[in-house]
């Protein structure tokens, strides 16, 4: 009897305490995004990175395909990027001077338009958490979800050009978890989910080592093996192969 009299009283009382959590006004979005810079090292962490050189594994669990990747980037907000997979090939895509491009032997080699090269410039952008005033003209808190078991915040992004993102926040330890998007493609619209997790430090700020990526109906896997950071990069690693420059010489049409 006393027992379940104390089943009763508990239930009670975590239910109360459930909806006075839902019920509870949800933090600022700027709160949480500042509250990320601050977890995962500092503004002061981030300012000392001048350049890095991350390289890493990829891995696509269907298929068993698998290969590496290794990606530069710099405070000038040029990237480089080249992912090599077994029985493909070199897929390589960047950013350099304000122009974003792609180039496999898949899909050949072009410039990034529209919607599509904005989120490339967004995502080249160096130490992007410092810089998400810069990048998105709202960001709004819409809900407390779980995602994987933990309490997450969920927040909307609205891009100055694109489609909206949203991204997910823990609440125990403020890291970014995950984020869910619409991708621009030459083939259309294309929703992206990608969780993070495995937060170590890297370089000096705290970044996540595990990328699992689902688009396009593929599932994918990054890990990272390492960030090498204000490490001395080749002046012209950011420039582009030669016939993406062919592209980029080509005036544009009217």
């Amino acid at each position: 009897m006393k027992r379940g009299l104390f089943l009763f009283i508990a239930g009670v009382a975590s239910a109360g305490f459930v909806r006075a959590q839902a019920d509870a006004p949800l933090p600022k979005a700027e709160t949480i995004l500042d509250g990320f810079v601050e977890a995962t090292g500092g503004k002061t962490a981030y300012e000392k990175r001048k350049n890095d050189i991350t390289t890493g594994t990829v891995d696509f669990s269907a298929n068993g395909m698998k290969g590496t990747v290794v990606m530069y980037s710099d405070a000038s907000n040029n990237a480089y990027m080249a992912m090599d997979l077994e029985g493909i090939g070199k897929i390589e895509s960047g950013v350099y001077n304000g122009q974003a491009w792609e180039s496999s032997a898949l899909q050949g080699t072009r410039l990034k338009e529209g919607a599509e090269k904005a989120e490339a410039l967004r995502e080249a952008t160096y130490n992007e958490p410092l810089h998400w005033r810069d990048l998105y003209t709202k960001a709004e808190t819409v809900a407390l979800e779980e995602v994987d078991g933990e309490s997450a915040y969920k927040i909307v992004l609205t891009p100055k050009e694109g489609k909206p993102e949203t991204v997910y926040f823990s609440k125990k330890t403020g890291f970014l978890i995950k984020r869910t998007a619409t991708m621009s493609h030459p083939m259309g619209e294309v929703p992206m989910e990608m969780t993070l997790s495995n937060y170590k430090d890297l370089g000096g700020i705290m970044m996540p080592k595990t990328l699992a990526t689902k688009v396009m109906g593929q599932e994918f896997t990054i890990t990272i093996d390492d960030v090498k950071v204000n490490t001395e990069i080749p002046k012209d690693r950011f420039e582009p192969p030669a016939e993406v420059k062919k592209l980029m010489e080509k005036p544009v049409s009217k």
